[in-house]
Order: structure tokens, then C-alpha cells, then sequence
């Protein structure tokens, strides 16, 4: 029996931390259907293949800044994250067939990430390439719109005074 997670769920648990989209202990326990402290137990037994880019707690201030989004992590003394890889990693750690089709929905997740982000980088520097473009010819508009505005302006006459009379 495969298990269904929907996208939607698993993508609002990827954070950008340190420039790196990662996953929280805490999520990724819940989606297995393990307890954290069972999660991070099984991390500590097989450490060697966790490395500091697959996996690395959080900073005291990152919990701090973290807890503004996730509210139950305010508490939390340490907090471990995954990336993609160490998502990965896990599905050698953990075994059940729970954990297998979770960490499948997971990696689709991020492929999915990547590629939406991907097609946002190229939309950006398209974006980037018009404005440049548009900001050349911005100055000769400006200076067409300033000619056009002196040609439009009523032409001014020297006032002359004749005694006893005043032209407006």
C-alpha cells in the first residue's frame, strides 16, 4: 500500500536555512510516523553518513528566527536539519515501507522545488534583461517627452510697459 502525502504538505515543510532548502527532525518524524527523539537516535547510530551538508543542527538564533514560523519550536534545545541528501541518507536508516514511500514523496517534493525555482531564475533574468533595456531607452523617452513639453510651452514675451498701460 503506498502512502500519499500531498505535495502541498511536504513543500510547506522545505525552509531555505543558510542557503540551503532544508527539512526539520521534528516534520520529517511526523511524515515517518516516528517520534523525533526515535529519528535522531537512529541518526546518531549511523552519524558517518550524515555529513555537515546532509545534515546540522541549528543555531540558537536560527531556532529563535525559526520559531517565528513554527511555533512549537521555541522550546527546542536542538533542532536537526536535512537536506536533500540527508533526506535521502534516511531511507537507509530508516527501513519500514512507510519510511521508503515518504522519503519518495520527499524527493519528488524537492525535484518539484528545484524545478519551479528554476523557471522563476529564468523568468528573473528575463525580467532583468527587459528592465535594462527599457532603462536605455528610458533617458531618450524622458528627453522626447522634455522637448515635447518646451514646444508645448506658450512662448514668453518681454512684458512691456507703455505709461499708462499695462498688457497682461
Amino acid at each position: 500500500m503506498e502512502i500519499i502525502i500531498p505535495d502541498e504538505v511536504i513543500e510547506g515543510k522545505i525552509y531555505l536555512i543558510q542557503g540551503k532548502k532544508v527539512m526539520l527532525d521534528k516534520d520529517l518524524a511526523k511524515l515517518y510516523g516516528v517520534g523525533t527523539k526515535v529519528l535522531n537516535q537512529a541518526v546518531k547510530r549511523n552519524i558517518d553518513r550524515f555529513p555537515r551538508d546532509f545534515m546540522f543542527s541549528l543555531t540558537r538564533k536560527e531556532i529563535i528566527r525559526m520559531s517565528q514560523i513554527v511555533t512549537s519550536l521555541k522550546f527546542s534545545k536542538n533542532i536537526n536539519v536535512f537536506t536533500e541528501q540527508g533526506v535521502a541518507m534516511l531511507s537507509t536508516v530508516l527501513r519500514s515501507k512507510k519510511a521508503i514511500n515518504v522519503n519518495i514523496a520527499i524527493m519528488r517534493a524537492f525535484v518539484k522545488l528545484r524545478m519551479i525555482l528554476s523557471t522563476h531564475k529564468g523568468l528573473m533574468h528575463k525580467l532583468e534583461e527587459l528592465e535594462q533595456r527599457i532603462g536605455k531607452h528610458d533617458e531618450a523617452i524622458q528627453n522626447i517627452f522634455e522637448a515635447i513639453r518646451r514646444l508645448m510651452e506658450l512662448p514668453r514675451f518681454k512684458e512691456r510697459v507703455i505709461e499708462g498701460f499695462r498688457s497682461e
